[in-house]
């Protein structure tokens, strides 16, 4: 088989901003069905692609082999597993699920049915975190001792969202903090401990909008921060070590890019100006400007591709994507009990789907 029919559950910012337009531009993928209440954005964007009344005609389908869910949170646990159960490989967009718990429930169906599973985790490939992710792994700052990562916003105004709604699932801390843990988790590998400040800072919100998470590493600490009430935000990352320091501000390009309708193209593709190049301090005093990586989205479906054709490994394990979520069920014990929480600590798990 050289061509994998793709089923799509999801078409609002996920689903038609990245996964279909990621998915179209991956040779050996192609988007054959999409399940969502805005078939006529759909028709108009791929009036090619069937848009299909309900999840389980994708699950039904024998053409079908790889389902990509973009849905709400809350829901990723049961359609995945109806998607698994009836022999499709998936992706599930991030965060994984509600509950670590849920997590392993699916990576344990998926090895029994013999299916792939992975997380859509694209942030990885974003193009200061790779960039920051190679000075790291290069040494260029020698021993790092010190990790910051923001994601900061200017929302005044509290949107008609389910990600701002009361529920499970909803908030910046599932749908940014997921990418800054997965990043952190990355580099580092599972903390010790995390201490965690939550709030619901905006006028009017009803979920979180504000994190401040710290990662514990024995000297060495990782703050992961986002807020929706950031006019003139400061670096993006800052990264402190023995031998140096590298201050990164700026966003990717990628989504941008992608909401304007190109696709990852050309040599051009994820690539800043050079203003918005990093600086590195030596520890002499010397200062250095770092060319920023070019930003690579496409790199997850190629992946994805290269798993189910050729047998290559996932380009992100769905055990690491549970992982970030037991740093998640750890900062919301932080921030209700006031307390730092060591990983590996028994807890009784907080209820996510009570209203």
């Amino acid at each position: 088989m050289d061509t994998i029919q793709v089923g799509l559950i999801g078409y609002g910012l996920g689903g038609a901003v990245f996964h279909a337009p990621l998915i179209d531009s991956t040779p050996s993928l192609r988007l054959a069905g999409v399940v969502t209440s805005r078939g006529d954005l759909v028709r108009r964007d791929r009036p090619d692609v069937p848009v299909r009344p309900r999840a389980e005609d994708l699950f039904s389908d024998p053409a079908i082999g790889l389902i990509v869910i973009s849905t709400p949170t809350a829901t990723h646990f049961e359609l995945a597993r109806a998607a698994l159960l009836a022999g499709k490989d998936v992706v599930v967009d991030k965060p994984f699920t509600l509950t670590s718990r849920e997590a392993d429930e699916l990576i344990a169906l998926a090895r029994r049915q013999g299916r792939l599973l992975s997380v859509f985790q694209n942030r990885r490939w974003d193009n200061d975190f790779l960039t920051v992710k190679r000075c790291i792994q290069q040494r260029r700052l020698g021993e790092v001792y010190y990790y910051e990562a923001h994601f900061d916003r200017f929302r005044p105004a509290v949107q008609d969202s389910w990600r701002e709604a009361p529920g499970p699932g909803a908030g910046a801390l599932y749908d940014l903090g997921s990418h800054l843990i997965d990043q952190a988790l990355h580099l580092f590998g599972m903390p010790e401990s995390v201490a965690a400040d939550l709030l619901a800072q905006r006028p009017g919100a009803k979920a979180t909008d504000y994190f401040h998470l710290i990662l514990h590493y024995g000297r060495k600490r990782a703050v992961l921060h986002g807020a929706s009430l950031v006019k003139e935000p400061g670096p993006r990352f800052i990264v402190h070590g023995d031998a140096g320091s590298l201050l990164k501000s700026g966003m990717d390009p990628q989504e941008a890019a992608l909401s304007a309708g190109r696709r990852p193209t050309g040599s051009d593709w994820g690539r800043e100006a050079p203003e918005m190049f990093g600086t590195l301090t030596a520890a002499d005093g010397s200062r250095q400007r770092i060319e920023t990586l070019p930003g690579a989205y496409q790199d997850y479906y190629q992946g994805i591709a290269a798993a189910l054709l050729q047998g290559a490994p996932v380009p992100v394990d769905p055990a690491d994507s549970r992982d970030g979520l037991l740093v998640i069920e750890a900062a919301e014990r932080s921030a209700a009990e006031a307390r730092t929480i060591a990983m590996g600590e028994r807890m009784r798990p907080i209820d996510k789907r009570r209203p």
